[in-house]
């Protein structure tokens, strides 16, 4: 059998130097901290809708993905699986871009068609995500692979900038509303295609041969015993279960910022730009320190970017404190990826990977729908600064139980505790 070598792994690096690049450029046309919360304002969407956009998504993310990963159990073949579920979501934008630019609906329910194109996209993700977990897993070396992810998701935001960049282009253009926002997604669309090509040319892991076929009644066996026996995963969980708090409050910062110092629409172009400089340095020095000192460390770090950000926008008092916003936001956003996609590589050590992914955001899911119903109900009662003030005192509370109490998977004891 031909071993996997460092060779490969960094073939495999520059490829995926390239495909997080244009996926980095494509998202930046469509931000649940920006874009999506903007578009949907100015289409007249209500404020429970696009208040809970950024919740929203991770809760349809999350939907799909226990049933993507008992579908794909005995997948031999993941590369091409990664493929061919890529086209899911590149599909969904490539619909949104027609509509917007050559359909353009109007009324006051226009906000309704590109809020279905959200929701399958973001069903599309959701059932792709645990296959290229897997997929990555197999397309790298486990020593380096922070390293990997964190280089790589630094492109990703530099493609945000790029992308950041024509955003504000194309939104100060003559273009009329909302066919700029059409093209934008027809531009989303090419990115993302060229990008996710160029996973046909990875060069992977020989799989075992000798791996036996897993029925439904062993899935299931298997998923209870983590979830029953895996006590360090469900003190992660509860420690993520605060974090969720995160999700009002990245639809919430555009929205709220603008009606305190109404700045034009525009301006989601710089916030975009700040926030993909900051996630770009964040993520490279993510990916080393989580090598370094364990990827408990790199999670850390990302939550308190948001809570940085959180508390900036509730004292804000120009603009400058919501460009700091968006910059701490940055941080963020683009330390959490290499993060959290390490700690799942470290809390399945040589089980499911698959599993591991669906169930964080699956176990998840109800409380991030919880924490929108709550923000929703605190904001109609006493405004929006009091749901940034709630999201500040439970991201602290996350923090704490991270340092304190989960211990880093990553550790030659911790691996040992749990064994399948």
């Amino acid at each position: 059998m031909t071993s996997f070598t460092r060779q490969d792994h960094r073939h495999n690096l520059i490829l995926n130097i390239f495909h997080e690049f244009t996926w980095g450029f494509g998202i930046a046309f469509h931000t649940v901290y920006a874009i999506v919360p903007l578009f949907l304002k100015s289409l007249g969407a209500p404020d429970i809708i696009i208040v809970s956009t950024a919740g929203l998504f991770a809760i349809l993310v999350a939907i799909p993905q226990l049933f993507s990963a008992l579908m794909g159990r005995n997948i031999k073949n993941i590369k091409r699986a990664s493929l061919l579920l890529h086209g899911l979501p590149i599909s969904v934008v490539f619909m949104m871009g027609t509509i917007y630019t050559f359909f353009i609906p109007s009324g006051s329910n226009a906000w309704l068609y590109f809020y279905t194109g959200f929701i399958g996209y973001a069903l599309a993700i959701g059932y792709l995500l645990p296959i290229w977990v897997e997929f990555l897993e197999h397309a790298t070396l486990k020593e380096e692979r922070g390293r990997f992810l964190g280089i790589s998701f630094a492109l990703n935001s530099v493609g945000g900038f790029v992308g950041g960049l024509t955003v504000k282009w194309i939104l100060d253009s003559s273009i009329p509303f909302p066919q700029n926002f059409g093209i934008g997604f027809y531009i989303f669309f090419f990115s993302i295609t060229i990008g996710s090509a160029l996973f046909y040319w990875f060069r992977m892991k020989e799989r075992r041969l000798d791996i036996p076929h897993k029925t439904v009644e062993q899935f299931i066996a298997d998923t209870k015993n983590i979830i029953a026996g895996h006590q360090n995963f469900q003190k992660y969980l509860l420690a993520r279960v605060f974090c969720t708090s995160t999700f009002p409050a990245m639809s919430l910062y555009a929205v709220y910022c603008q009606d305190k110092f109404g700045f034009e629409i525009s301006e989601a172009g710089i916030f975009t730009v700040l926030n993909v400089v900051a996630g770009s340095g964040a993520a490279y020095l993510t990916g080393k320190l989580g090598d370094k000192y364990g990827h408990k460390s790199s999670i850390i770090l990302s939550y308190s970017g948001h809570l940085t950000a959180v508390l900036l926008a509730i004292f804000s008092q120009s603009m400058m404190w919501v460009y700091g916003t968006f910059f701490f936001l940055g941080i963020g956003i683009g330390s959490f990826m290499p993060a959290s996609m390490n700690l799942v590589y470290d809390f399945a050590g040589n089980r499911d990977t698959k599993t591991y992914m669906a169930l964080i955001d699956t176990i998840l899911a109800p409380f991030v729908l919880l924490i929108i119903i709550a923000s929703a109900t605190l904001s109609s009662i006493f405004g929006p600064k009091s749901v940034l003030i709630s999201v500040a005192g439970m991201l602290i509370v996350g923090i704490l139980l991270l340092i304190f109490v989960v211990k880093d998977p990553g550790t030659k004891r911790q691996i040992e505790r749990f064994s399948s």
